[in-house]
């Protein structure tokens, strides 16, 4: 009986050290993720006040390449000025549109028809996509400076 008690104890202190972990490693998580805008018209506006594009990043929880592409590429972009948000593929979070209508995340991607994470877009006045749209991840040697070539052309527009 002394046995099982201690295996028990044992068992419950693991427990509570793996949820410690997790507390932290969701910490760690959120300081590696990119912002989720409650209205994108007021993104947009923002980008738009400072002459840049948005670029928006269409994720899916767990995705690798997702996280590949935020923690690789956007947010040294992000950190370097350049206004990115980030939606979900298939989120429920509410959201308000373009247009300042009540919509949810997986609304307005649909609306988009991006079918794939990761997808990047560049929006520029009025919601108009301003570069061509990066939709997974095919050479992820090269992804970076695809990325750059789209940011730059989508940031010249929107300077116009």
């Amino acid at each position: 009986m002394t046995t099982r008690r201690a295996a028990l104890r044992l068992a419950v202190g693991g427990w509570a050290s793996m949820s410690m972990f997790a507390s932290v490693a969701d910490a760690a998580d959120a300081a590696r993720s990119l912002p989720r805008p409650p209205s994108l018209a007021d993104a947009l506006e923002r980008s738009l006040a400072i002459r840049k594009a948005l670029v928006v990043m269409v994720s899916l929880e767990g995705c690798p390449y997702c996280r590949l592409v935020r923690e690789s590429h956007l947010l040294p972009l992000m950190a370097g000025g350049q206004p990115v948000v980030q939606l979900e593929l298939i989120g429920s979070m509410s959201l308000r549109d373009l247009h300042g209508r009540g919509s949810t995340h997986a609304q307005v991607v649909r609306g988009w028809e991006v079918r794939l994470a990761p997808t990047v877009l560049f929006l520029g006045r009025g919601g108009a996509e301003t570069a061509a749209r990066l939709a997974g991840v095919a050479s992820p040697d090269f992804y970076g400076a695809y990325l750059q070539e789209r940011v730059e052309a989508a940031n010249r527009s929107a300077a116009a």
